[in-house]
């Protein structure tokens, strides 16, 4: 093993660094960040931190973007922080904290007011000032449904006129909720549709809207929408036309004409945040998990 590391930072426009990279994860995950390259490729606001040993392997990263968020009402310039890994044979050498602690100051000297995570093991980002934020599903009964003829039509990431059409309405999205939910943030949507085959998305013509959901057992899972003005629970389940008594939602439902029962969300990832006390949010909240990172 060659303990000689260069520390390499802002290297997405290199592809081979971009690709070792997509290796580490790769290995140490088992995801493949390479499928961004077909949906728009990586986000440009990324500033990945990373090591590499003299042949060119990435051996740890810990990356911050840009991820904007709608917190009651109000846009907050937040950094969201990922792809953090380190290879097994350089574990225990400080690599991890050393790149997390470069990538919060950048964040800090970029002028973020909040950072977020996800993690499975919190503990670890206690000492730099995150805390966990409760999550919650709404859960409840379909609504009544409306008769107007609303249709939707299945897409299909693997084809191009589909990621087009779905790239154009993030775009240019209504965050889905006014509560809690990222103003924009369209890789994530896309690649997290792309890497759960159980996820579909709908178009909705009538409202130029991207539903995005699954079903589980008699449930509806409504997981996102993306659309510039967030359509109504029964219009939704109208155009889907599946038969379902109850319906989950991940996320705050302030713009879906609906009220579910919040219920605690204990998924495998934590959600935290630093910049902001978590009893500042007084309302339930759930991050979709098509803006998971």
């Amino acid at each position: 093993m060659s303990e000689r590391l260069t520390l390499r930072q802002g290297y997405f426009a290199n592809p081979d660094a971009f690709q070792a990279l997509a290796d580490l994860l790769q290995d140490v995950f088992g995801i493949d960040i390479t499928l961004q390259n077909r949906l728009g490729g990586p986000d440009p606001s990324s500033m990945p931190f990373g090591y590499f040993d003299e042949t060119g392997r990435c051996i740890a990263n810990f990356s911050a973007f840009a991820m904007p968020l709608v917190i009651e009402g109000r846009v907050v310039r937040a950094a969201g922080f990922q792809s953090g890994a380190v290879r097994p044979d350089y574990r225990g050498r400080g690599l991890y904290r050393d790149l997390m602690q470069r990538a919060f100051a950048w964040a800090d000297a970029e002028g973020f007011e909040v950072g977020i995570l996800l993690t499975d093991k919190p503990d670890l980002y206690r000492a730099f000032g995150f805390q966990v934020l409760p999550q919650f599903r709404f859960c409840g009964k379909v609504p009544p449904t409306t008769s107007t003829g609303i249709h939707s039509r299945d897409l299909d990431l693997a084809n191009s006129d589909d990621v087009a059409l779905v790239s154009h309405i993030l775009a240019n999205r209504q965050p889905v909720s006014a509560v809690f939910s990222v103003q924009r943030q369209s890789e994530m949507f896309l690649l997290n549709s792309f890497f759960d085959p159980e996820i579909r998305l709908s178009y909705l013509h009538t409202f130029d809207a991207v539903i995005a959901w699954k079903l589980e057992g008699e449930s509806l899972h409504m997981l996102d929408i993306a659309a510039p003005r967030i359509p109504l629970m029964a219009d939704i389940c109208s155009a889907l036309g599946v038969v379902v008594d109850r319906v989950e939602v991940c996320f705050p439902t302030d713009r879906l004409g609906w009220v579910g029962e919040a219920r605690p969300y204990a998924g495998s990832c934590a959600l935290m945040i630093r910049g902001l006390e978590p009893s500042a949010i007084k309302v339930p909240l759930m991050l979709s998990p098509l803006a998971d990172f």
